[in-house]
């Protein structure tokens, strides 16, 4: 079946946004997670060519001590090359108030917090508990405003749908932190399924309480395809009014607290998806396909996903109709 005739079973009545973004974070969340240091002329060249392909917002690293990610230790260098890249927006992870000062010094265009929901996941992974993480926030959004930085601040909420360590995670406690976080000064909030626990149906619950609450400061979801959920989920997502997605090209990325990961939702198979519903992402899927052959170049012989690299791009068009007409 063509994905032109597989439009026409949807719902008459459904429609979707006019267009979303797909932020790329293989750089960080996927190089963060394999041994091998790739060197910063490919970074460059993945930047670029990412650029190129209309992914105009990228995760270009993290900044956190050299001996603990070697693999991330050129973070700054990446931010100051991105900064020469017209329209290109640069996010980078900064696990507290010393990595948000250089993120904030190199201009990064946005710092991400990471805060797990799970208790035992945040000390195993950070060695904070989630209200310490919090009044880190706070710390780093006083740093932020004394310095007159444009950096914005997102607080990312993982472990969102539970997690390998404790299991279970209330998700009024995910909704009680994601505040938190937006009251110690946080300019957004992302949710994360960190270990791919999550199922449409839970994602659609969290995500309409937390819409409810958050509003438009409710910015983006983070899926892994840990268990093969990941597409499910951010249609999921989609639905409930989310327009900003992370995912990885070939699904790099994992967590270290989560045997078998599989890594997150494949980028393009993210930008299929939504191209085939007729939501436009602004990016070219055959350059985005061409630059992920790069990158298993790159990479020989680290595992990498992906089912549109596999299957290929069909021949019939994947453009559909316009969001708001009837499929």
């Amino acid at each position: 079946m063509t994905v032109t005739e597989t439009r026409h079973t949807a719902p008459l009545c459904k429609t979707w946004p006019e267009r979303v973004v797909v932020r790329e974070v293989g750089l960080r969340d996927g190089l963060q997670s394999i041994a091998r240091t790739l060197p910063t002329e490919r970074k460059k060249e993945w930047i670029a060519a990412a650029h190129a392909a209309g992914q105009h917002e990228i995760e270009v690293g993290s900044f956190v001590p050299a001996r603990l990610m070697p693999q991330l230790a050129d973070t700054g260098e990446l931010v100051a090359f991105a900064n020469t890249l017209p329209g290109l927006r640069a996010s980078v992870l900064v696990p507290n108030l010393k990595g948000a000062e250089h993120a904030m010094a190199a201009q990064a265009h946005l710092m991400i917090v990471p805060l797990s929901a799970s208790h035992a996941h945040s000390l195993a992974n950070l060695r904070k508990t989630p209200d310490e993480v919090v009044a880190e926030v706070a710390r780093i959004r006083a740093a932020r405003d004394a310095a007159g930085s444009r950096t914005i601040i997102e607080g990312g909420v993982g472990t969102a749908f539970g997690c390998t360590v404790q299991g279970h995670v209330e998700p009024a406690e995910v909704l009680r932190l994601a505040q938190a976080l937006l009251d110690a000064g946080a300019d957004r909030i992302s949710l994360a399924d960190t270990v791919g626990y999550a199922h449409p149906a839970a994602v659609d619950s969290l995500f309409t309480q937390a819409m409810r609450i958050l509003g438009d400061k409710l910015c983006c979801a983070h899926f892994h395809d840990t268990r093969g959920l990941g597409l499910a989920n951010a249609l999921a997502a989609l639905e409930t009014g989310i327009t900003r997605f992370d995912a990885c090209l070939a699904g790099l990325g994992g967590c270290p607290h989560a045997p078998g990961a599989s890594g997150n939702v494949t980028t393009e198979d993210l930008l299929f998806m939504l191209e085939s519903m007729g939501i436009d992402t602004g990016c070219d899927i055959e350059a985005v396909l061409a630059l992920r052959g790069q990158i298993a170049q790159w990479l020989s012989g680290e595992i990498l996903h992906g089912a549109l690299w596999q299957a290929g791009m069909p021949k019939a068009p994947i453009s559909a109709n316009r969001p708001g007409q009837n499929n």
